[in-house]
């Protein structure tokens, strides 16, 4: 078994087990999900999480399980907020794309183009690599940053953090990285970029005229139906209404005015810059409702069907010439006889989470509020809500999207 994240947990685990919140009434039909998610969270020691699954466009499963705040024996609610980490790069290209589909944008224009007043510290010129990266290239993880290779600036690594201090925002952190050197030349091969992911949200903002989150909410969440999803804060005391607490190990804080060791999702990093790449907070079913608005499964959909078809577009030779699988617009993507599955993961300390659209119709998404230590657990994930989906002979008629409003 793993090392448990909180003392509190085991005792809990033992006297209650993880049952799922009575707040939304069980369906026979889908009875498998009550069985495995909840096996699932105890073999990996998860304190709380939601499951949310719609088929053909309507949601046919909000469950929530085990607990939102172990303290106050509080049960995570269907529809409970949590930290989405990098499952937030699907909702920034989907912002994207609509600016596209409006006019506003090419995706192939040159970043360096698109980033307003924004430019180098100390006067200094931009590394002529970065003229050349342009929109699509930092939606496919193609424009030339590589975090194995230097470092990654979203994550407040020691060269941020001595020349900007740990809590800069965005803004800063891009003029920080405009004179440096490229890892590789954009459009060469493909390394996955969190900071590729902030220089979107910062066109998003210079084309809009709005900050990044209202920007957002005008553009994807609002015409979705969204009305709860938003930005998401570091510290616990900022949480927001109906967020659940995030476990993981203590380790000593980032933040200036923080003495000792604090939990690690409020102070081993600074989420407010990490917005458009990491920052969301959501719940499991609007997470679903995103995506069946984006794929077009819920009527009329968000884009335009030539422009969906985008999301799939692989990256520019040389990349994933022949891979089975590769980096689409803000998706993972593999392609079947019939459509393809797109899906994002997400983790940071504290959290995951897992969106997945699927060829034949359905849409899933999983959250969670630890992330266990060792490898493994996002994969059997994946296996699990496959494995549920696969078991259920009868998919319920109902939509329960409007009990979530």
């Amino acid at each position: 078994m793993h090392q448990l994240f909180h003392p509190l947990l085991a005792l809990l685990l033992i006297l209650v087990g993880i049952n799922a919140s009575a707040a939304e009434p069980a369906v026979a039909e889908l009875a498998a999900y009550d069985r495995i998610i909840p096996e699932l969270m105890r073999k990996w020691e998860i304190p709380g999480g939601a499951v949310a699954v719609a088929k053909n466009g309507r949601l046919v499963l909000a469950r929530g399980y085990g607990l939102a705040d172990v303290e106050k024996n509080r049960p995570v609610r269907p529809d409970a907020l949590m930290r989405i980490a990098s499952v937030s790069k699907p909702i920034t290209a989907a912002a994207i794309l609509v600016l596209v589909e409006q006019d506003r944008l090419d995706l192939d224009a040159r970043v360096v183009d698109l980033l307003g007043p924004i430019k180098p510290m100390h006067g200094r010129a931009i590394d002529p690599g970065f003229r050349k990266i342009t929109v699509r290239q930092l939606l496919h993880h193609t424009a030339g940053f590589d975090r194995g290779k230097s470092f990654d600036p979203m994550l407040s690594p020691r060269p941020i953090t001595d020349a900007l201090g740990p809590m800069a925002d965005g803004p800063a952190i891009v003029r920080f990285m405009l004179d440096r050197p490229l890892d590789f030349k954009p459009g060469s091969r493909y390394a996955y970029s969190n900071f590729g992911y902030c220089l979107l949200g910062r066109v998003i903002e210079q084309i809009t005229g709005s900050s990044y989150e209202e920007a957002v909410g005008q553009l994807v969440l609002k015409p979705s139906g969204i009305t709860r999803m938003r930005l998401g804060h570091t510290r616990l005391k900022d949480r927001a209404k109906g967020e659940a607490r995030y476990y993981p190990p203590p380790v000593e804080s980032i933040l200036p005015e923080d003495k000792g060791p604090v939990d690690s999702p409020y102070g081993r990093f600074y989420l407010e810059p990490m917005d458009s790449h990491g920052g969301w907070i959501a719940s499991a079913v609007d997470l679903v409702r995103f995506a069946t608005w984006l794929d077009g499964s819920r009527k009329p959909g968000l884009l335009e069907k030539e422009t969906r078809r985008l999301i799939e577009s692989r990256p520019g030779a040389p990349v994933s010439v022949d891979t089975p699988t590769y980096y689409g617009l803000g998706w993972m993507v593999r392609p079947k006889e019939q459509g393809a599955n797109w899906w994002h993961a997400g983790s940071l300390p504290g959290t995951n989470a897992l969106l997945v659209r699927t060829h034949h119709g359905m849409v899933w998404a999983a959250v969670f509020n630890s992330r266990p230590k060792g490898d493994g657990f996002l994969g059997e994930l994946d296996r699990a809500l496959w494995q549920a989906a696969g078991e259920v002979e009868a998919w319920p008629p109902h939509d329960r999207f409007e009990r979530f409003e």
